[in-house]
């Protein structure tokens, strides 16, 4: 009989759970539908084939109830199903980005509101933000089903009710305008931007993902169902670049209303013209904070018009 082990994953953040791996005994224990897919790699580590829809699903929801409580999550057929270990990274790195303006300590319970810009039917940022430091968030989105999907997450974990609100954004060409209104004040906007220019590439980059998870099985020219995401999800007119140079601009007109604003960044070619924008809108400070998950290295850039003294002044309680 092989033993099993799990190796450390030493890229992920410190107090990121998911660090040592997935523990399968207590994730089938949790959900046994989630047994069928696990096996034993020529590597003596227990894993499930992660280019199958079904098995990378019910892996993320044996994590949520897991490790976060969440007795009842699932995404319609074609939304994209969050790999749970980065998403945790981001909020992780966050809060260590939150306790700089905090004297040192990492800010929790209701009193941080978080602001996400694209929520997506799954509601991962919300879900992990607040089961990990107990903040309270905004989720935001074009899609109106994936803003009815993340209702019905919300309403079948009755923790969630009062945690999480949802706004749909009616007007695509805008990121923070009907969202943000006077009277707002958010601890942080953060936001997975849509990563590709076009359908075309965004089917492309998807089946390539796909093929290389499986090396072995037969090549497929599209990707399967309920693994590719929606158009919101992957693509804009601009890209990753295009989307974030709007944030940008628009972050500029609710200065004082956030005490950080923060987007993911995928393509490190995309940095440079991140900066000359941000220098044109002269924020008080502007911070790269690198992230490593496996062999893929991410970072978010946050930026704030507060000043030193200002952000420590930020009520936190």
């Amino acid at each position: 009989m092989k033993s099993i082990k799990n190796t450390e994953k030493t890229s992920l953040h410190p107090r990121n759970p998911h660090r040592f791996g997935y523990n399968f005994e207590l994730l089938t224990q949790n959900n046994p539908e989630l047994g069928k897919f696990v096996f034993v790699n020529k590597h003596d580590i227990e894993t499930i084939d992660f280019s199958d829809p079904q098995a990378v699903k019910l892996l993320n929801q044996a994590l949520l109830q897991t490790d976060y409580g969440i007795q009842n999550w699932d995404i319609p057929k074609n939304y994209l199903c969050p790999p749970i270990p980065g998403r945790a990274d981001y909020i992780h790195y966050l809060a260590d980005l939150l306790a700089l303006s905090n004297k040192g300590k990492i800010p929790e319970g209701e009193n941080v509101l978080g602001l996400d810009i694209g929520v997506g039917s799954n509601c991962i940022y919300p879900i992990l933000g607040h089961a990990t430091y107990g903040w309270n968030f905004v989720g935001t989105d074009i899609d109106l089903k994936a803003i009815e999907n993340c209702s019905k997450i919300i309403e079948a974990n009755p923790k969630l009710i009062e945690a999480i609100s949802l706004q749909q954004q009616t007007e695509s060409r805008f990121i923070f305008k009907n969202i943000i209104t006077p009277e707002d004040r958010f601890t942080f906007i953060l936001c997975n931007p849509p990563f590709h220019n076009s359908a075309e590439e965004a089917q492309k980059s998807t089946t390539r993902k796909v093929n290389n998870l499986n090396p072995k099985a037969p090549k497929i020219d599209k990707p399967v169902l309920n693994f590719g995401g929606q158009n919101t999800e992957l693509w804009c007119d601009g890209g990753e670049l295009g989307f974030i140079k709007q944030m940008i601009y628009e972050s500029a007109k609710y200065p004082m209303q956030c005490l950080w604003f923060t987007t993911l960044v995928s393509k490190s070619d995309n940095l440079k013209s991140i900066y000359k924008t941000l220098a044109k809108v002269q924020p008080a400070t502007i911070k790269t904070i690198d992230m490593a998950q496996g062999q893929k290295t991410s970072r978010f850039v946050a930026w704030s018009f507060l000043t030193e003294e200002q952000q420590e002044n930020w009520k936190f309680e």
